[in-house]
């Protein structure tokens, strides 16, 4: 029989599966905790009976990673690989900010939005994480490095795995279990329409952070194959309902490409295309990736950009570019070990 992972369930239907295991309520909030703690072994869960623990062990599964290369940035910025039960390899970046630790994890194992300028799709998506793993990463971090903040940004398209990514945001901000705050949290998403509106009912008040890259349908096209799917347009009109259900300011992601999507014109129409909105641009040096055509914007281009959006009038910030020195960019560092260690 298949073991039931524990930590890929919320706390409602965690207190069933043990109610149906035989066990009185008030263990729910007990190994709630626990699991927001981090714990990865029934053996840990001191206030449990060994015999109890036996039994658990026996019927359910705790999810959890295993570091197999850890990073460290001149910065002060960790990138780990870890290695999940099944021998697939995912990434998770932490980051150290003024205001606390913020980690950026994985939601997939590779990615099959296809962007032309990522490393994270280029051998598409092997599968997707469960909330249990997406948990695991916050968990294994916090034991030494306490996190303040979370970004659903790393590999994988978070809303392509949509129903783990709500259990895993309920666990999260839970008052039952770790607690963080919804303001604390981002996620991305290169502009999956529906599920943006699926997210929007949910009235989450977490930060909605959309993979732009480009104001028109020429330009995206060329680097987000989603767009085919969801022009700019419909993108754009999405995210106004996403506004109008939560009340929260969507961010706009923007990596900046050498005169491919950089110029004045872009900008100019970016400055059109987001007047009178409740928007953040936040612009983002690209990090070069060897196994793609596009080359980073150069500081002039970017400086020059983002003065154009300033005198439109919109509010605009260049991300802060963390962790050259360590493969940290989406993708990377997963590409070369699977490289190195001959996983084609």
């Amino acid at each position: 029989m298949e073991l039931i992972d524990l930590t890929s369930l919320t706390f409602e239907e965690l207190s069933e599966a043990l109610r149906q295991f035989g066990l009185p309520s008030f263990r729910a909030g007990q190994i709630y905790r626990w699991i927001a703690r981090g714990v990865t072994d029934f053996n840990e869960m001191s206030d449990l009976s060994k015999d109890l623990r036996l039994r658990l062990s026996e019927a359910f599964v705790l999810s959890s990673v295993t570091e197999e290369t850890c990073s460290v940035s001149l910065d002060g910025t960790k990138k780990y690989l870890f290695r999940l039960s099944d021998g697939n390899h995912i990434e998770t970046v932490l980051m150290r900010y003024e205001h606390g630790n913020s980690v950026c994890i994985s939601s997939q194992v590779g990615c099959n939005m296809g962007c032309r300028f990522c490393a994270s799709t280029l051998k598409g998506k092997v599968r997707n994480l469960t909330a249990g793993e997406m948990f695991a990463q916050i968990a294994f971090i916090n034991r030494t490095d306490p996190v303040s903040h979370v970004v659903v940004m790393g590999v994988g398209e978070p809303l392509d795995n949509y129903d783990a990514l709500v259990t895993f945001l309920r666990n999260l901000t839970s008052p039952k279990g770790f607690g963080m705050s919804q303001r604390h949290i981002s996620v991305s998403t290169c502009g999956l329409v529906p599920r943006m509106d699926q997210l929007a009912a949910e009235k989450l008040q977490i930060t909605l952070s959309v993979s732009l890259h480009a104001p028109d349908n020429e330009t995206r096209d060329r680097l987000m194959p989603v767009n085919r799917t969801y022009p700019v347009e419909e993108l754009l009109a999405a995210c106004d309902r996403y506004t109008a259900a939560t009340g929260r300011r969507i961010s706009y992601e923007y990596i900046m490409i050498n005169g491919v999507n950089d110029t004045p014109h872009h900008a100019e129409l970016l400055a059109r295309r987001l007047q009178k909105k409740l928007a953040h641009v936040n612009l983002i040096p690209m990090n070069h990736v060897e196994e793609r055509e596009f080359s980073p914007s150069t500081p002039e281009r970017i400086r020059a950009f983002s003065a154009i959006l300033t005198q439109r009038g919109i509010n605009v910030t260049c991300r802060r570019k963390l962790g050259k020195d360590i493969d940290a960019s989406c993708g990377q560092l997963r590409a070369r070990f699977e490289r190195e260690h001959g996983k084609q």
